[in-house]
């Protein structure tokens, strides 16, 4: 899976998509001063651009042959970017339009993917009355925004009396509940359509937390996990499976619940934009499979393309 440096046309300018005002903007800059130290060292002329609402202005005046988005969350993540560079003519990595704004609604990803076979948690129906959260359902509740990344405003109760008041998130969020699904957590990450491998996470939190995926030690890999054929097998062809079924282009990456006392398997979500620091897994299980993470990159800039 190793790219041939010679054969690729590295000439116009890359400018590297970062942070923004979402909750996920920090994540965005470390992951583009990564992909931006892989670009200038494998030869594209590269630089970063910090996205504000005047980014149509910013593209116009530096005129860049292709847009690497190292963004991540709602505006970088789904389709809204997408959609400007389309109408723009600037070839940009990652997936279109219309897989983004799929990906990135979590309910809309379910009922898009669920004619695949691919298993979800169930949606547990919920009301609010003035600032009171009340979910039907006995048992462990996640409650968690519908378009948000990271991790980001996820809240897990032993049970739904335990729920917090909604103001406790950003006005106008809009949430969604689910079943806590208890066991292992798992991870693909899929390239032009093929799965590399899986991941197991382990960390000491309640779950995979922002503090756990981006903090230094906040969380341990073992790739490949150390699971059943079978579930190994399965979570692979789910994650290619939902790459191809929303037209995921470049990279994405599948989060997964593997029950492993009744042997049930969960899909949790697709990613469009994975992260791609230090501590982050597409590059990590790219790097078990012999890509370094500058090859990784020039991989994804090779392909860039409008919809």
């Amino acid at each position: 899976m190793t790219v041939d440096v010679r054969d690729i046309d590295r000439s116009g300018k890359t400018l590297i998509l970062m942070g923004g005002w979402t909750a996920e903007a920090e994540v965005s800059r470390n992951s583009a001063a990564a992909c931006l130290k892989s670009a200038l060292k494998i030869g594209w002329d590269a630089e970063c651009l910090e996205v504000t609402r005047h980014l149509a202005a910013d593209l116009i005046a530096a005129k860049p042959a292709r847009v690497f988005n190292a963004l991540h969350g709602q505006m970088g993540e789904d389709g809204n970017v997408q959609g400007l560079l389309n109408l723009m003519e600037i070839p940009y990595t990652h997936s279109g339009l219309l897989a983004s704004a799929i990906a990135m609604d979590k309910p809309a990803t379910k009922n898009a993917l669920r004619h695949l076979g691919i298993r979800f948690p169930d949606d547990l129906d919920f009301t609010i009355n003035d600032d009171d959260i009340h979910v039907d359902h006995d048992g462990p509740v996640v409650i968690k925004p519908r378009n948000d990344g990271s991790s980001i405003g996820v809240v897990i109760t032993s049970s739904a009396d335990e729920i917090p008041s909604y103001s406790t998130w950003p006005e106008g969020t809009d949430l969604m509940a689910e079943p806590m699904i208890p066991g292992r957590e798992l991870t693909v990450a899929v390239l032009e359509g093929e799965p590399l491998t899986v991941t197991e996470i382990t960390q000491g939190n309640a779950f995979y937390d922002y503090q756990a995926k981006y903090e230094t030690g906040g969380s341990q890999h073992q790739l490949p996990a150390d699971i059943p054929d079978d579930i190994f097998d399965q979570v692979m062809l789910w994650s290619s499976l939902a790459h191809r079924g929303l037209g995921c282009r470049g990279v994405s990456r599948s989060d997964f619940r593997w029950n492993d006392r009744s042997g049930e398997v969960f899909m949790l979500e697709i990613n469009t934009q994975p992260g791609m620091t230090a501590t982050s897994l597409v590059p990590e299980q790219a790097a078990y499979l012999g890509t370094s993470m500058d090859e990784l990159v020039d991989q994804l800039l090779e392909v860039a393309q409008c919809d």
